[in-house]
């Protein structure tokens, strides 16, 4: 064959390019692309002081810190609201802990909570997990700088990759204080008057021992309006974070009384939030004593708050009220634990929340043990400390049960409406008690310490004790004190609670109906 007869051959569109020509010399081949940080990928790369650069990795952890929730809507984010979860996520971002494409995803680093408070409702033992970068050395100083002054991070731990703050929580152990005076049945000196006027369209009679100079108690419930800015913490505390309330303790040991249950609890969803204790007991009969810097008067012998020492104008002059000489004695102590006690076990709380009906299996709760040993002096102030530790809870659940619990101790319903109210086919109204006395104490995870006890962290607040009591001392306890001291929310909610609100705090008979409404009342009227 000649070179006449040699044709070129054309390329095959099946056979593969050649590769590019070899760099020239001095050259260097292009640097590769790095991929974007995903949930799929742990690593991110970064430059550091010197230069270098150093890969990091997320890391699976959970984040223990505390809230003082005045001026939130509440733990959970919600659009348009300013809630500590949306200020939480902010920090962790700005903290580096969340990269730019991550930010306000929560999803993406497999965001979860232990309990999700209501508004205006405050923790001490708060717990979130997710997958954060938490190198360099220095996140929890870094996210604090980021956060408001009543929102503290206390540490966090790293758990097992499937971790899931809600989900591991064995139980949650809230604490509602409430002020002694609540208990009292006759606190309130002009007591005939409204009595009085039940039935009746008048407007409830000012209250000389709860309102200050006379003020009249507006409307029937004395809902507040008070504004709050950014970061100030309605609760004698200033706008750069130092309060008035001094730190000294005093514990004195009291009389003991015994509580608890150790059955053993089945993992349920949380909507207002789980508590967990290994020891159900609370603490028992201990007086802790938190000296007072404005207050010269003590509150402690029936009345009420500051606002109620001035008592009724004479002649342009304030004329102190006498107090009823209650306290919260041994045989009140009992009185009030039996009462707490019907709430012990599994029962159907659908009265006892918003938007659940009886049938529905949500509506069925355990409460592992319901106390009230403790009293707490706050600011010249007396608290009873409820303390209520149960597997999950739902909305307003927790207020509703002191609400009622607090009708009964003052007369104004029977205590066998308790157990009435946790059967299916009654339907009455609970008063709902004011949120400024409630907070989240601890979220307890019993179970996963005990299974991966010899490979993890325990997850607990042992750690955070010393800190988490001088938050809530300066922030939680204050605010509660002062709110009281200021605006008597609690003395103005105890007007609500009579037969003229609440017709259903009337015995209800067989069947299922109140004496006074037999039309059914819709639950969580506010």
């Amino acid at each position: 064959m000649g070179d006449s007869d040699v044709r070129p051959a054309s390329p095959s569109p099946s056979l593969p390019l050649p590769p590019p020509p070899p760099p020239l010399a001095g050259e260097e081949p292009e640097p590769k692309k790095l991929k974007m940080s995903t949930t799929t990928s742990d690593d991110e790369e970064c430059t550091t002081a010197t230069g270098t650069k150093k890969r990091y990795k997320r890391r699976k952890i959970a984040i223990f810190f505390a809230y003082c929730g005045v001026g939130y809507q509440g733990m959970q984010k919600n659009p348009g609201a300013k809630t500590i979860e949306g200020d939480l996520e902010e920090a962790l971002f700005l903290s580096g802990a969340v990269p730019e494409q991550d930010r306000g995803i929560p999803k993406r680093y497999d965001w979860a909570r232990s309990a999700r408070t209501d508004k205006g409702v405050s923790a001490v033992g708060q717990v979130v997990t997710g997958r954060f970068y938490i190198d360099p050395p220095g996140l929890v100083d870094r996210l604090n700088s980021n956060l408001p002054s009543q929102i503290r991070i206390f540490g966090y731990k790293r758990v097992t990759a499937s971790f899931n703050a809600k989900k591991f929580c064995d139980r949650r152990r809230y604490v509602y204080l409430l002020p002694v005076f609540a208990l009292d049945p006759s606190c309130h000196r002009d007591r005939e008057s409204v009595m009085a006027s039940l039935g009746s369209d008048n407007e409830f009679v000012k209250c000389l021992e709860c309102s200050e100079r006379g003020r009249k108690v507006l409307g029937l419930f004395g809902k507040r309006n008070y504004q709050l800015g950014a970061t100030d913490v309605e609760a004698g505390i200033s706008s750069n974070g130092d309060t008035q309330l001094t730190s000294g303790v005093r514990e004195d040991v009291g009389v003991s009384l015994n509580e608890g249950d150790g059955n053993h609890l089945n993992n349920e969803s949380s909507d207002e939030g789980k508590v967990s204790a290994d020891n159900a007991n609370s603490e028992i009969g201990v007086e802790i004593v938190v000296p007072a810097q404005d207050v010269g008067t003590d509150l402690n012998d029936g009345s009420l708050n500051n606002s109620m020492v001035l008592g009724e104008e004479v002649n342009g002059e304030d004329k102190p009220v006498k107090g009823s000489g209650f306290c919260y004695s041994e045989k009140e102590r009992e009185r009030f634990n039996s009462i707490l006690k019907h709430y012990v076990g599994t029962h159907n709380f659908h009265n006892f929340t918003t938007r659940t009906k009886a049938e529905d299996p949500a509506a069925r709760r355990f409460i592992v043990s319901f106390d009230a040993n403790t009293v707490v002096t706050v600011e010249g102030m007396e608290f009873v400390k409820c303390e209520v530790v149960g597997q999950s809870f739902m909305l307003h659940q927790i207020r509703k049960m002191i609400g009622l619990a607090v009708a009964i101790m003052r007369n104004c319903a029977p205590e066998s409406l308790i157990d009435k109210a946790m059967q299916k086919d009654v339907h009455i109204n609970v008063p709902t008690a004011p949120e400024v006395g409630l907070y989240l104490d601890e979220c307890l995870f019993a179970s996963y310490n005990q299974k991966w006890k010899d490979s993890h962290e325990e997850l607990s607040m042992k750690a955070y004790e010393k800190e988490a009591e001088e938050f809530k001392l300066k922030y939680i306890y204050s605010h509660i004190a002062s709110t009281e001291q200021k605006e008597g929310v609690v003395a103005l909610w105890l007007h609500s609670l009579n037969h003229r609100n609440y017709p259903d705090l009337c015995d209800v008979n067989e069947e299922g109906s109140t004496a006074n409404n037999k039309a059914q009342v819709d639950v969580g009227t506010q």
